[in-house]
């Protein structure tokens, strides 16, 4: 396709400068005079087949050479993959995105290309700029149409808050001063993902969200589950701080599914005979509360307080009954791994003969910040809880937030943000599934805690590994770098169609860059994440091991300070 053939057209931004005419026809210039005006206002190709989602185009390859030297960075990369360009369709203008290119076989050369079509806006009398953009198409171009380049000022517009309220986090690419936004209720009501490789700032970027959530409503209400110890020093001044040290979670907070995940070790049909023990024991130490006894009838799932002898005995007393149905063996096992429990020092922080008042209140308004006391995060560090046991930790913390709100329906609507790094070790798909609480309890806030003021937030480097439908429950999905090609395909399916162009770049995303798509933004942007100060950044850095290695001394000492420590598990 010829340069000849694509004729000027009337400016797309302000009246033309620098020898163009309002009529829009430059005067003839040398390629490197062009300005931004003029290249804005020619055409760089044709539409050549109409679809539903998006379009091919022919683009003039003279053209976008022409483009390149434009000082304008959206003027200078049309019609390169993931660049934006517009289309005249009567008095309105669709915006669409370069999904890819090849070279066109035919006579002539050039280029063809598909294109997602992102929304359209309609064209402001006398200026030619775009206003109203909306997402979505109801009026598709005609093969043959013009094909011009989206400029800064088009961008900005179509970027623009829309009035509701939102955060900002970074520079929409390829512009140098276009802000990206997130529309908060919009990312929050539908829940949102956070994607990304190691090693691609996603830690520093989470905590970059956080922060500004946090500086937006500062009586907010965030939950978030740290499995590495990461954030605490990012939210050290701005939020709550739990860890094995002063979490104190009480054991009786714990259904009876929590109370089979944490005391029972057997399956198949033994396991169904602890259930049943374990069952009418605990049900039995419960009654003993004086609370019970208010309540009328309880369950063995209702949050009563029972001491840990109390369900001691019970086991002792039921095996020492004659007519039991079964041998002394299940009374056994569950008793000798509740003592266990209580002796092992690294379970203090959950199964203390201490934790057995009526704190559950005080438990509640602490870890969901009510009131929080301008530190609206709490960051729940599950680092050194054994491993045997974090799930189910994490299980109880998911839990009472689903709990909370359900019960709360009569109250006045508290929203809580529930975020969890390392969710695919939660929400494992069906490949790694072990039939954990935590798993379906998550799969099931993320189908239903909307409806009652919850709000999930998954950060994970493995999507391919969550459980299928969890992804495609998030309505906002920020994916940064995913070097595995699982991983890519997997949030390709679960994003919207318009947005696949975007996604053919994820692979190429440099360091804490991201393609944002979903509720959270008006249509899919490339975003380069502003940098965060160091007090504000989580401890999530890599070594240096050069650096590291030319170092000396101290060694012997150190060691000998990793051994006390690792022998008192960190008391």
């Amino acid at each position: 396709m010829g340069h000849g053939n694509l004729e000027r057209r009337q400016p797309l931004d302000t009246a033309t400068r620098d020898g163009g005419s309002a009529a829009g026809h430059p005067q003839p210039q040398a390629v490197a005079s062009s300005t931004r005006s003029d290249n804005a206002i020619q055409p760089i190709g044709v539409v050549v087949e109409v679809a539903g989602s998006g379009s091919q185009i022919a683009l003039d390859v003279q053209r976008l050479n022409e483009c390149m030297a434009d000082e304008d960075p959206s003027v200078a990369l049309a019609g390169q993959v993931g660049s934006q360009i517009k289309i005249r369709a009567g008095n309105a203008w669709l915006l669409a995105s370069v999904r890819n290119q090849r070279q066109d076989l035919r006579a002539g050369g050039g280029i063809i290309a598909d294109v997602d079509f992102l929304g359209e806006g309609m064209e402001e009398n006398g200026t030619g700029r775009i206003y109203g953009f909306r997402r979505g198409v109801t009026r598709y171009p005609v093969p043959g149409a013009k094909i011009y380049p989206a400029t800064t000022a088009d961008l900005r517009h179509i970027y623009a808050s829309d009035g509701r309220a939102s955060i900002q986090i970074g520079t929409v690419y390829p512009t140098r001063d276009i802000r990206a936004g997130l529309y908060i209720d919009a990312m929050l009501g539908k829940h949102f993902a956070l994607l990304g490789s190691t090693g691609t700032g996603k830690s520093t970027s989470a905590a970059l969200i956080l922060h500004r959530i946090c500086e937006a409503a500062p009586e907010g209400h965030v939950v978030m589950i740290d499995p590495h110890g990461e954030y605490a020093a990012a939210f050290r001044d701005t939020g709550m701080i739990l860890d094995v040290s002063n979490l104190q979670l009480p054991y009786w907070l714990m259904n009876f599914e929590e109370h089979c995940e944490a005391l029972l070790t057997t399956s198949g049909n033994e396991r169904q005979t602890d259930m049943d023990i374990l069952a009418k024991c605990l049900l039995r130490a419960r009654g003993k509360n004086r609370l019970a006894e208010t309540m009328g009838k309880i369950t063995v799932d209702s949050p009563i307080p029972y001491l840990l002898s109390d369900l001691s005995n019970e086991l002792q007393n039921e095996m020492g009954k004659l007519d039991k149905a079964t041998s002394s063996a299940p009374y056994m096992r569950i008793k000798s791994k509740l003592d266990e429990l209580k002796g092992d020092p690294r379970y203090q922080f959950m199964f203390s003969g201490m934790l057995v008042g009526d704190t559950m209140a005080e438990f509640i308004a602490k870890i969901f910040r009510m009131p929080g006391g301008g530190k609206p995060i709490s960051i729940i560090d599950v680092s050194g809880v054994p491993s045997d046991i974090t799930s189910t930790v994490v299980a109880v913390l998911s839990r009472l937030v689903f709990d909370f709100a359900i019960w709360g329906r009569e109250e006045k609507t508290r929203p809580i943000l529930l975020v969890c790094e390392e969710a695919h070790r939660y929400v494992p798909n069906e490949a790694n599934a072990d039939g954990s609480s935590v798993g379906m309890i998550l799969s099931r806030i993320a189908k239903e805690g909307r409806k009652y003021g919850i709000s999930l937030g998954l950060i994970t480097q493995r999507p391919s590994d969550l459980a299928e439908g969890v992804l495609s429950q998030c309505g906002t999905i920020i994916a940064m770098r995913l070097n595995n090609d699982r991983d890519q395909a997997f949030v390709k399916a679960a994003m919207p169609e318009g947005a696949r162009g975007f996604l053919d770049s994820i692979p190429a995303l440099r360091n804490r860059e991201c393609i944002i798509c979903g509720e959270g933004v008006a249509i899919p942007i490339r975003v380069s994440f502003d940098s965060l100060e160091e007090a504000k950044r989580p401890a999530s850095e890599d070594p240096s091991f050069v650096e590291l290695w030319n170092e000396s001394g101290g060694e012997e000492e150190a060691v000998q300070r990793v051994v006390r420590r690792w022998r008192s598990q960190g008391r």
